[in-house]
Order: structure tokens, then sequence, then C-alpha cells
């Protein structure tokens, strides 16, 4: 009876654990180093721009859905008895949802609402220490949800290589 959705499930679990992971290694590798390197002033108002426009209904599929697509599928995978497959499913649901979903919620949103309401200074001095004290940490946390997010497709992945019974 689940066997047609099957392949959909597995590749629409594939797809958004890949954007999730690709989004926040995209952080990683150019936009925070270039935020880095431009004047203070301008990377507090560009995070508080796009911390304010990622709340979109072209990200939320990826960053909400992929903890439940995920754990559908491994239900979907447990019930047709793929267990190996359903156990990797499992976990990369696990992963994702504590060090992708919960961490941003409760770490990188938290930080970014209070750089949101922060004034910009005129005084270059003064925004340096605003983005001395949120850069840093806000990456260190990013790499961590991206660490995650790639283990979390990795495993999606590797079970959906596992799939006998």
């Amino acid at each position: 009876m689940l066997r047609h959705i099957t392949t959909p499930l597995i590749l629409s679990s594939l797809l958004l654990s890949a954007a999730i992971f690709g989004f926040f290694y995209a952080w990683i590798c150019s936009t925070m180093w270039g935020l880095d390197a431009t004047d203070p002033r301008i990377a507090i108002q560009a995070m508080q721009a796009m911390n304010g426009s990622v709340r979109n209904a072209v990200f939320a599929p990826a960053f909400f859905g992929t903890p439940v697509l995920l754990a559908i599928t491994a239900l979907v995978l447990w019930r047709q008895q793929f267990a190996v497959s359903a156990y990797y499913f499992t976990a990369s649901a696990t992963i994702y949802f504590f060090f992708g979903l919960i961490l941003t919620m409760s770490v990188n949103v938290p930080m970014n609402e209070a750089l949101a309401i922060q004034h910009v200074p005129d005084n270059i001095s003064d925004a340096e220490k605003i983005w001395a004290e949120y850069s840093p940490e806000w990456q260190f946390w990013n790499r961590i949800r991206t660490v995650a997010s790639g283990l979390s497709f990795l495993l999606a992945a590797y079970g959906s290589l596992k799939l006998k019974r």
C-alpha cells in the first residue's frame, strides 16, 4: 500500500536535507567571510536584512519540513520492513531536529533577534564592537548546525542505499 510513495518520499527527504545543508554551508564559506571583511556597519545592516528576509515560503519547507519528512520516510520504510534504511532515516531526522532546527531556534535566532534591534552606530569602532560580539559566536553555532545537517543528509543518503529487508 505504501510502496508507491516510498521513492518520492526518499527523494524529497534527500532534496530537503541537501537544501538545508547547502544553506548553512553557504553562510560558512562565503556570506560570513564577506561580511567579516567589510565595514562592520554594513555587515550589521546586511545581516539584519538577510535575517529579516529568510522567513519566507521558499526557506520554510527545507528548514521546518526536513525533520518531518525524514521521520515520515523512516516510518514508511519501517512499515515496509526496511528496518536498516528506517534506522538511518530516523537517525537523520533526529540529528537535524536537535542540531539543525532546535539549535537554530534556541541559539542563532535569538542572536539574530538581538542584532535586529541594534541601532547601527555611525561610529565605526562601536560597530566593530557589536559585530565582534556577534559574528564569531554566531559562526561557531552555524558550523555545528552545518556539520549536523551535512551528517543528516549523509545518513539519509546511506539509508536510501541500504534498501533491503
